[in-house]
């Protein structure tokens, strides 16, 4: 089997944009998106939310429904934003929402910002996994949560691409694998708790009849998803906070 070509995000998101839809649209992607949703608060209700590589908007549209007073999404993608924009529009939401174009690992946000980040299936388009937790950190308010989820490290080990096909031809993303221990040592330097942690399996009734996938994607966890709160500023003793 000949490899496919490996892109860059920008490179592949600017492909993949016009005909990327704005829901969970692969058996990984529903399972990812069940957990996310079970770990996400039911009642958003005056709360600011930050979609952190947002994409097309899919985690946004679910925190407007759930009650979000202001969600603000972030993606490198210019074209991506665009159909963001577009599926807000869809879904009846003509305020309480916001797009800027940045990355992940350089927000361009105030700090303290959201009471809920979330950042679904990007870190892995990130190498350093720190400095993309560093910026969730810094725009989460003190007491808030950042929701996180990622490709399940187990899947680059056995050789599964993220890939997609555009004008015909069949391209991978680059990705980098972020183990479990990678997670737990910058989360315990940055002063985000792991409160949660699901591995999220397929869902067999997800898998369209006669799909060609590797067998074993039924027996192992497809994603990796946590439920991170930044911990509370400590009092200083000498003024301020600590």
């Amino acid at each position: 089997m000949s490899r496919l070509p490996v892109l860059s995000p920008s490179e592949a998101y600017a492909l993949w944009a016009p005909t990327y839809p704005a829901h969970a649209h692969n058996p990984v992607m529903q399972a990812e998106e069940r957990a996310m949703l079970t770990l996400m608060p039911a009642d958003l209700h005056g709360k600011n939310v930050l979609d952190a590589g947002c994409g097309s908007g899919r985690y946004m549209l679910r925190a407007l429904r759930r009650g979000a007073a202001r969600a603000v999404g972030v993606d490198l993608s210019s074209d991506m934003l665009r159909h963001a924009y577009a599926e807000l529009k869809a879904g009846r939401f003509d305020a309480g929402f916001g797009l800027a174009q940045g990355s992940v690992s350089a927000l361009p946000m105030p700090d303290m910002w959201s009471d809920l980040t979330i950042c679904g299936l990007v870190v892995g388009h990130l190498e350093h996994l720190h400095s993309a937790l560093h910026e969730l950190h810094r725009v989460t308010k003190p007491g808030g949560v950042v929701l996180c989820s990622d490709v399940h490290p187990i899947g680059p080990a056995l050789g599964w691409l993220r890939d997609f096909k555009a004008g015909g031809q069949r391209y991978a993303v680059q990705h980098t694998q972020h183990l479990y221990s990678h997670w737990h040592k910058a989360c315990a330097a940055l002063g985000l708790v792991i409160e949660d942690v699901l591995e999220p399996m397929l869902d067999m009734r997800d898998i369209p009849s006669g799909a060609n996938f590797d067998r074993i994607a039924l027996e192992v966890p497809v994603a990796l998803v946590f439920r991170l709160r930044r911990a509370l500023a400590v009092p200083s003793p000498f003024g301020g906070e600590g």
